[in-house]
C-alpha cells in the first residue's frame, strides 16, 4: 500500500482519488471547496486540514488543478513539507512553461516529477479509463506508471518535462479543429436534404472517419452515448476546449509555429463561451454554426 496525496479532489480528482483508495492505497487528499472534501471523505479519502499536511506521509503527490497559476502556487506550499526523494505528479492540463517551472520546483527540493494531464473526461475518470501524457525523466515515470494505471488504461512517457502538457494540447487542438469539421459537414447535410443517419453511416465508414464523429457525434441517434442525446451536457465543456485552444496558441506563438485551423478553432469556441454556452458540451458548437439561437435542440 502506497500513501499518496491529493490535491484537487473536484469533477476529476475526486473520482481519481476514489479509484486510488479501490485499489488499496491509502489517500489523503485537500480541496479548497467544502462539498469536494466531502465527496472525497465519502469515497474514502483522508481529507487533511491543508495542501501541506496532506503531504506529509506521502510517497507520491498528485495534483488536479484549474490552471497554471494554481499549480504553482499549491507545489510552492507543499514541496517544502514533502520529504526529499517524494514523487510529485501533476495532472492539471496548463501551459507549458508551468509545467516546466513546476519540473525545477520539485527538482530544487529533491523530488521526482511528472506533468501529466489526462484525456478521457469526468467519464474517464470515474471509470479508470483515462489516457495520460507523460513529461519527464524516465526514473519519475516508472515509479509512476503503476500508480497512474489504476486511474487509467494507457499510460505514455511522451519525453522530457513538459512534454506531457505539449502532447495534451496538440491533442486537443485535433479534437477542437475535427468537431467544428464533423459539425459543418451535418450543418450542409442538414441543409442539403441528408440525413443524419445517412452521413454518419457514409463517413463513418470511409475516409470522413474521426473520434468526434464516431464516438462523439454531434447529433442525437447515430451514438447514442454521445451528448448529442443528453442535451448537449457535458462531457467535455465548451469552456474547456476553449482553455486547451488557447494553451495552444500560446503555445504556437511561443515556439514560432503556424496554426491557421487551431486559431480559427480557439476564435470559435471563443464566441460560443461569450455567448453563455460554456457550460454546454463542446459539441454543442453545432448550434453556432447552423446560426441558431444557442439552446435550441436539433
Amino acid at each position: 500500500m502506497t500513501t499518496i496525496a491529493f490535491i484537487g479532489l473536484g469533477n476529476m480528482g475526486g473520482p481519481m482519488a476514489a479509484n486510488l483508495v479501490k485499489a488499496g492505497h491509502r489517500v489523503v487528499g485537500f480541496d479548497v471547496v467544502e462539498a469536494s472534501r466531502a465527496a472525497a471523505a465519502g469515497e474514502g479519502v483522508e481529507v487533511a486540514a491543508s495542501a501541506a499536511d496532506a503531504v506529509r506521509e506521502a510517497e507520491v503527490i498528485l495534483t488536479m488543478l484549474p490552471a497554471g497559476k494554481h499549480v504553482l502556487s499549491v507545489w510552492a506550499e507543499i514541496l517544502p513539507a514533502a520529504s526529499p526523494g517524494t514523487l510529485v505528479v501533476d495532472s492539471s492540463t496548463i501551459d507549458v512553461e508551468s509545467a516546466r517551472r513546476a519540473h525545477a520546483m520539485a527538482a530544487e527540493r529533491g523530488c521526482l516529477s511528472l506533468d501529466a494531464p489526462v484525456s478521457g473526461g469526468v467519464g474517464g475518470a470515474k471509470a479508470a479509463t483515462l489516457t495520460f501524457m507523460c513529461g519527464g525523466s524516465t526514473d519519475a515515470f516508472a515509479r509512476a506508471e503503476p500508480i497512474l494505471a489504476r486511474m487509467g488504461k494507457r499510460v505514455i512517457h511522451c519525453g522530457e518535462a513538459g512534454n506531457g502538457q505539449a502532447a495534451k494540447i496538440c491533442n486537443n487542438m485535433i479534437l477542437g479543429i475535427s468537431m467544428i469539421g464533423v459539425c459543418e459537414a451535418f450543418v450542409l447535410a442538414e441543409r442539403l436534404g441528408l440525413s443524419h443517419q445517412a452521413l454518419f453511416d457514409v463517413a463513418s465508414t470511409s475516409s470522413g472517419q474521426c473520434w468526434s464523429l464516431t464516438s462523439y457525434c454531434p447529433v442525437p441517434g447515430p451514438v447514442p452515448a454521445s451528448p448529442a442525446n443528453n442535451g448537449y451536457r457535458p462531457g467535455f465543456a465548451s469552456a474547456l476546449m476553449w482553455k486547451d485552444l488557447k494553451l495552444a496558441q500560446e503555445a504556437a506563438a511561443s515556439a514560432g509555429a503556424a496554426t491557421p485551423l487551431g486559431a480559427a478553432a480557439a476564435q470559435i469556441y471563443a464566441l460560443h463561451n461569450a455567448l453563455g454556452e460554456g457550460g454546454a458540451d463542446f459539441s454543442a458548437i453545432i448550434n453556432l454554426i447552423r446560426g441558431r439561437d444557442l439552446g435550441d435542440g436539433v
